[in-house]
């Protein structure tokens, strides 16, 4: 009689377990997975199901410990199987906790610096308003320079900072470094130290004690796409398809309005006024600024949007094409669209970056027709026409082909 109410809880809990599967593969459909992924994705959570072994745990206590024995059985599968298992299984595990059937892993105790890092982000985030990608930028500098510090004296000391170690982290941490990781990192030391002093961390600015890192402002050329490159990608991206077609709006707000990877990533629905015909920017520094929606622009969104956007929860405005149909996870998404095409159309890139060449492209078509810095800077939505000024530079560069050779053939006359 006494192993009698165990047996009910197990086959209770089992019971919960097969009635959590559907409604998880439910939610996968809804997300856009193809029918045979969701057959194959509830095959191996039915074989995980019976695998669990029955009377010492219950379905509560489920966890990745378990997963990870599942995946070492005997046979076991190759390794391309065992990669889609594993991400079977880990959606699971984080749809039971959604949903409070099972408990989330405790949490391991922060290291050293962690509660710090997450008040600069925050910082950086809220009262600096920078960009996410700014933010993935300085924060691997600081947590260096946390890291050097905690090796140092084994633990936090923030009265322990001072001058002469931000000066010898600098020099140990740039030495064989180009000119501009050093930049990168001073301005992220410099950030972090005014953030202490503001935060009430410091009673004095250490900011002061980081050195100016020496560095010529618009020394290069920057790397762009002529007309007639602009005008090969985009002819080369096969619109008969629903990714062409997203992937030609993109290339468009790209070309003729210079959008930022990031500001295209994050364009929602509502941004798109077509009353107005304008379209709302969230741009750098949280500054929101309205543009003209032009002709051949609003087509190409109008287009995607009509025959190939899918109704989906998200107000992002492009979505994967592979499930789960979400929104473009940032700038990188827009880069590697930007790449494939660029690659598809031969075009060779020339410099760093994908997505900014198409900015840079219609700069430079403006400057060589004639437009102003100040027009330019309205355009790329410039907040100082310093950072406009680099374009000049392309005004220098076509000198090139008109300039007499000096000293002349035959000597001076």
């Amino acid at each position: 009689m006494s192993i009698t109410p165990a047996i009910v809880d197990e086959h209770e809990h089992r019971e919960l377990l097969d009635a959590a599967i559907p409604s998880f593969l439910k939610q996968l459909e809804s997300a856009g997975y193809a029918k045979k992924t969701c057959r194959d994705k509830r095959a191996v959570l039915r074989t995980f199901a019976d695998w669990l072994p029955h009377g010492p745990i219950t379905v509560h206590e489920v966890n990745e410990s378990h997963v990870a024995a599942f995946l070492k059985r005997t046979p076991r599968p190759l390794p391309g199987r065992m990669k889609f298992e594993r991400a079977a299984l880990s959606g699971l595990l984080k749809y039971l906790r959604r949903i409070g059937m099972i408990s989330s892993p405790t949490p391991l105790a922060a290291p050293p610096g962690d509660d710090l890092i997450r008040q600069y982000v925050e910082y950086l985030r809220h009262d600096r308003g920078l960009a996410e990608s700014s933010v993935l930028v300085y924060v691997p500098f600081i947590r260096d320079w946390l890291h050097d510090h905690i090796a140092r004296t084994g633990g936090v000391c923030i009265d322990g900072f001072d001058a002469a170690t931000i000066q010898s982290f600098l020099l140990d941490h740039t030495r064989n470094r180009s000119s501009e990781y050093a930049r990168l990192l001073a301005t992220a030391l410099r950030s972090f130290f005014r953030f202490l002093f503001l935060r009430g961390h410091r009673s004095t600015d250490l900011s002061r004690a980081v050195p100016t890192v020496c560095t010529y402002r618009n020394a290069t050329v920057p790397a762009f796409l002529s007309e007639e490159q602009v005008d090969r990608v985009l002819a080369a991206t096969d619109r008969s398809t629903p990714v062409g077609r997203r992937d030609y709006a993109i290339l468009l707000l790209l070309a003729r309005l210079g959008l930022r990877a990031g500001e295209i990533a994050a364009l929602e629905l509502d941004d798109i006024r077509w009353r107005t015909g304008e379209l709302v920017v969230h741009g750098k520094g949280r500054m929101v600024e309205h543009l003209p929606l032009l002709a051949d622009v609003g087509n190409a969104l109008a287009r995607y949007l009509r025959e190939d956007r899918r109704a989906n929860a998200s107000r992002r405005v492009f979505l994967r094409t592979w499930a789960p149909h979400v929104g473009l996870t940032g700038p990188a998404a827009v880069g590697h669209v930007v790449r494939r095409r660029l690659a598809g159309a031969k075009v060779q890139r020339s410099g760093r970056g994908a997505a900014h060449l198409f900015r840079h492209g219609l700069a430079t078509h403006m400057i060589r027709h004639g437009a102003s810095l100040a027009e330019i800077a309205e355009v790329l939505r410039h907040r100082s026409q310093t950072t406009t000024a680099i374009y000049t530079h392309v005004s220098f560069e076509a000198l090139r082909a008109v300039a007499r050779p000096w000293p002349p053939a035959g000597g001076d006359r």
